[in-house]
């Protein structure tokens, strides 16, 4: 669903709410999108601009003078009609009222729907000189660009109120449209005062890594780094210059390298999680130990202990899951590992 911007207590979103009742959406944060907006209205000042605001000027022009061919060949056509039935009802004769009487119904007909139409003619020439764009001057020009200059730098220091913020961004900004193409990723298209359009995507905070876009390829690219011998902090920077970002932030920090290792059982020294704990029980293996054997992981043991699929309780010594140690207890694994048993009990 695509809606006009809009967000509580964002001086942006309230001028979209209160200029176009635009609904309020809680699922579509407003501080990206509005810095976003601001910064295209930043760039829309700059003497960059110019050529596209004199484009636009021309395209205006261009419209307005078809549609006045237009107007101008309706009246045309208006006035021959009227002209037309004034001479065949001044031709008729008098003495035969019934068709005197039709003929000059139908130039009084005419004749209103010409009025109607010059007087459309000349409102609708109103409107336009109100409403029609003055060209820039050279003085204006340079304006605008001390303007675009000293804006940026006074926008954020307190010294215009929200009001005043407001009312700039509306001389340049027509509506805002967005719409969520991710949980992380907002659709933004800006509709400038006299239809021309900027789009763009605006990335956004999401409450959990699953809900990145990128969650997969940054969790594949994080193991492979790391086993290449990058620390965290590299990663995390590789990582923030190819686009990646962290669930709350605008880039790739530590932690989240550090819990994307975790949880695929990467220590650092080259170890798998649970390799840290060299526990050896006399008479027994541990998981490490049993997935040393199978040449596995320790989270494939792990996992399969979570789901069910080897059923065993912890040691109320050690606190360790402790298995057998003799060679059926390898060979029973084996067969688990290659699909031949469904379930292991201990």
């Amino acid at each position: 669903m695509m809606v006009r911007y809009s967000g509580a207590r964002r001086y942006l979103c309230t001028f979209f709410h209160q200029q176009y009742g635009a609904p309020f959406c809680q699922n579509l944060p407003a501080k990206p999108v509005d810095a976003a907006v601001v910064e295209a209205f930043f760039e829309a000042l700059s003497p960059v601009e110019f050529d596209l605001y004199e484009k636009a000027m021309a395209t205006r022009e261009k419209v307005a003078n078809e549609t006045e061919h237009a107007r101008q060949q309706q009246l045309e056509r208006l006035r021959y009609q009227a002209e037309l039935a004034r001479r065949r009802f001044e031709r008729v004769d008098p003495d035969n009222r019934l068709v005197a009487a039709e003929l000059e119904r139908r130039w009084e007909g005419a004749l209103r729907e010409l009025r109607q139409a010059e007087e459309s003619e000349a409102a609708g020439h109103r409107r336009e000189e109100e409403t029609l764009p003055q060209e820039l001057t050279k003085e204006l020009k340079s304006i605008f660009t001390a303007i675009g200059q000293k804006l940026p730098e006074i926008w954020d220091e307190e010294m215009l109120s929200q009001q005043q913020k407001k009312a700039l961004v509306r001389c340049l900004i027509e509506k805002v449209i967005v719409r969520r193409l991710a949980p992380d990723l907002i659709y933004t298209r800006i509709v400038w005062k006299g239809g021309q359009t900027t789009t763009f995507e605006v990335p956004s905070t999401v409450g959990s890594f699953a809900d990145l876009s990128g969650a997969q390829e940054m969790e594949r690219l994080v193991v492979k780094l790391f086993e290449e011998g990058n620390t965290d902090t590299e990663i995390a920077q590789y990582l923030t210059e190819l686009g990646h970002r962290s669930p709350q932030k605008k880039h790739v920090i530590r932690s989240t390298v550090q819990t994307i290792r975790h949880r695929h059982g990467v220590l650092r020294g080259g170890r798998v999680k649970g390799a840290s704990r060299a526990h050896h029980v006399s008479g027994y293996f541990t998981v490490s130990q049993v997935a040393q054997k199978l040449e596995v992981p320790n989270p494939w043991v792990y996992a399969r202990i979570y789901n069910g699929t080897i059923q065993i309780t912890k040691d109320a010594k050690t606190g360790l899951y402790l298995f057998p140690n003799d060679s059926a207890t390898v060979e029973e694994f084996r067969e688990l590992k290659e699909g031949k048993i469904q379930k292991l009990q201990f």
